[in-house]
């Protein structure tokens, strides 16, 4: 049994296809191909001919891909940011608790699962960063709404922000790679646009 024929959570698989002359016609910008499949329910796919299921979607959409450059950059900085906090915020606690030098190196066995920890952590924004990251999920609204041109810009940020999360999306907006998300209220928001 492979991996693609089970999703044992709801996922959402993004795959990018950038064609060499498959484009569509009377556009003068390169675009690129973004394939979507999401399932909103667990799914074990035994025989793919008798396959069918209510909770299995699927789509593409034609992105700019000077667009996609654009935004990818933007996540880039956004996450940096992020990271910034997170190790600011580390440091602040670190400081609050005097410690040892045997708890200091028992601190430092444990850190990986720690580190996993913050990942998935929600990080409170400052208000430079709040700004940021408004900025660059008002571009992905842009980029996957069925109707851009209704995509207003984002007053509040729709999900929990997590390193994580932030990572899952400068990975979906990487062409040439593809990335499955998991995380809850990230996948949330995305199907939610590309309904």
């Amino acid at each position: 049994e492979s991996r693609a024929a089970n999703a044992s959570n709801k996922e959402i698989n993004i795959q990018w296809y950038i064609p060499s002359l498959a484009k569509p016609s009377n556009d003068t910008e390169t675009k690129v191909l973004l394939l979507y499949a999401y399932n909103t329910k667990p799914v074990k796919i035994s025989n793919i001919k008798i396959f069918s299921s209510m909770s299995v979607f699927s789509g593409h959409l034609w992105i700019p891909l000077a667009r996609i450059i654009s935004l990818r950059k933007e996540l880039s900085n956004l996450k940096q940011q992020v990271e910034k906090l997170m190790q600011s915020f580390e440091s602040l606690s670190a400081a609050s608790e005097p410690t040892s030098f045997l708890e200091q190196s028992k601190t430092l066995e444990i850190m990986p699962s720690k580190k996993s920890k913050m990942n998935v952590a929600k990080v409170h924004l400052d208000e430079k960063t709040e700004e940021m990251a408004k900025r660059c999920l008002s571009e992905v609204k842009a980029l996957l709404s069925v109707v851009p041109a209704l995509s207003l810009p984002l007053t509040e940020i729709p999900f929990d922000v997590t390193l994580q999360s932030i990572a899952s999306l400068e990975d979906m907006f990487d062409p040439a790679n593809g990335c499955i998300i998991t995380e809850e209220s990230l996948f949330n928001w995305i199907i939610s646009l590309l309904h």
